[in-house]
């Protein structure tokens, strides 16, 4: 079967077992951690869309997503790399994580000091207001966030993260963002946001001290730490080019239409977004999984590792964007009247999370295997996004269409490119473990044709009953698509997800 072998079960059963295991308590934990991020950044959303307006809430975002950049970066690749650093090394693990905070801390520094000199590149489009100039130093906090974090899943502790991004920090900012608006409803967004960061930073760094001590006779070494950013410098690309594929939509955006557009951008893509963190929390707990398998040459249980997760995180965002995606002008218009243009938009950036799962499960072995062919991948779909990008826009302009095809236009661009990128990514991983990789099943067709048949009806009904859209018709569209993808799509080992074993040590 062109030279691929058919997964087998493993001598190593028990190995393998204690791995499902792993993947399928940390799957639960991030299910529950985003009903969690739900409930708390809706809130959010409704605030900044009612009380902010569109044009403040632009604003906020473009420079948000250029500090966001910044602090992906200075993370130098150690989200993933961190386990490969543990695996592969005899030191004390404490050590190991110091060399690491003490990396990030540093360059975190020297990002934050060039946007501060560099203001202009936060806010292109507008002057600078109070203490707009400090913003880039929040990605101290971020960049220490995500390792700390980083450090966490490595003992298998997922609540960590579920703690810090899914409770602590969209209600910080949810709350801060209503009480600060009657402070200033200039800085109130910008504010909100430090204060939130600043918050999910301070219960990262508790979480990762109750698993490892302190390091006791570590001493920083200039060559061990340079040792550490050179090997990491591929992975450290791969994160900010995924990272930044999923950001340049709206920054490309952000050059041909107002402030305004990009706002209504923005609530579509943090409602797409939720659903995004289903797969990126995965990362973590499929790290260490799939490093202590390539230490053993174990490539079966690599590649059914990664199907499984890839299938789970698939059929999972499969209804989540039917649910928020065919009722979508409702959705948006929960924020305000002015965002029920990014529907369609909404509705392509749902759809692009979930063609995109297939290259984020393999990236996470990609990274261990192949990652500057990884690197150069990621490289040719950003260059073929920002071809479609700019293609698309000017399409629409030319055709004289209005803002909500000009939004949807990037969003669009974005999902033919990731498509791209999964099927070319799964190929290689394919043939590096010369097992098959198979994250898509028949019965997701079945699933997403009923509940998309469910759906219709209630969109089909009068502007007058959207509430019935969101009040029933959601948790419908769900019901629906959760009944036929547990009948006809889930075997055992898929519901070991749903299962707690006896013998499973309690999370967090």
């Amino acid at each position: 079967m062109n030279g691929l072998a058919t997964i087998q079960p493993s001598a190593d059963g028990g190995q393998e077992d204690s791995d499902l295991a792993a993947l399928a308590r940390g799957g639960r934990t991030n299910v529950f951690g985003f009903l969690l991020r739900l409930a708390a950044r809706l809130p959010f959303l409704f605030i900044a869309g009612r009380v902010y307006g569109p044009e403040v809430l632009g604003r906020f975002a473009y420079a948000i997503v250029v500090v966001e950049f910044a602090a992906q970066l200075a993370t130098l690749g150690l989200k993933r790399g961190l386990a490969g650093a543990f695996a592969q090394t005899k030191r004390e693990e404490s050590h190991v994580l110091a060399d690491a905070m003490l990396l990030t801390l540093f360059v975190s520094l020297c990002a934050a000091a060039v946007l501060i000199l560099f203001p202009q590149a936060m806010f292109p489009n507008s002057s600078l207001n109070g203490l707009d100039r400090l913003l880039p130093l929040t990605i101290v906090a971020i960049a220490g966030s995500e390792v700390a974090l980083a450090a966490c899943a490595w003992r298998y502790d997922i609540a960590a993260t579920v703690r810090a991004r899914a409770i602590v920090e969209p209600w910080t900012i949810s709350i801060a963002a209503w009480a600060l608006s009657w402070y200033s409803l200039r800085d109130g967004l910008i504010l909100s946001y430090v204060l939130s960061m600043i918050a999910a930073m301070l219960v990262s760094i508790w979480s990762v001290t109750r698993h490892f001590r302190w390091p006791r006779g570590w001493r920083p070494y200039p060559r061990r730490l340079w040792r550490m950013a050179r090997i990491n410098m591929p992975l450290a690309a791969a994160d900010a080019l995924e990272w930044g594929s999923r950001r340049l939509d709206l920054a490309l955006l952000g050059l041909f239409v107002s402030p305004g557009v990009v706002g209504i951008y923005y609530v579509a893509q943090q409602v797409a977004s939720l659903p995004q963190k289903l797969k990126t929390s995965f990362e973590p707990i499929l790290g260490p999984v799939i490093t202590r398998n390539i230490a053993e040459q174990n490539y079966a249980a690599i590649a059914r590792q990664v199907s499984q997760v890839g299938f789970w995180i698939i059929a999972a965002q499969a209804g989540i964007a039917l649910a928020l995606g065919l009722p979508g002008e409702a959705v948006m218009g929960l924020v305000g009247p002015e965002f029920v243009a990014g529907a369609l938009a909404l509705g392509c950036l749902l759809f692009a999370e979930v063609v995109a799962a297939t290259a984020v499960v393999s990236e996470g072995a990609l990274v261990y295997l192949a990652r500057h062919r990884n690197m150069m991948i990621s490289l040719a779909m950003i260059a073929l996004q920002v071809v479609l990008t700019f293609v698309l826009i000017w399409l629409v302009d030319k055709s004289g269409y209005g803002a909500p095809l000009l939004a949807a236009a990037p969003a669009l661009a974005l999902a033919l490119a990731l498509a791209c990128s999964s099927i070319v990514k799964s190929w290689l991983l394919q043939g590096l473990l010369r097992h098959r990789i198979g994250t898509w099943r028949p019965a997701l067709i079945l699933a997403v044709s009923a509940a998309a048949i469910v759906g219709m009806m209630f969109v089909s009904l009068p502007s007058r009953f959207e509430w019935v859209e969101l009040v029933i018709g959601v948790p419908a569209i769900l019901a629906v698509y959760a009944a036929v993808i547990w009948r006809f799509g889930f075997g055992p080992e898929d519901r070991t997800l749903f299962r707690r074993s006896k013998a499973e040590p309690a999370e967090g």
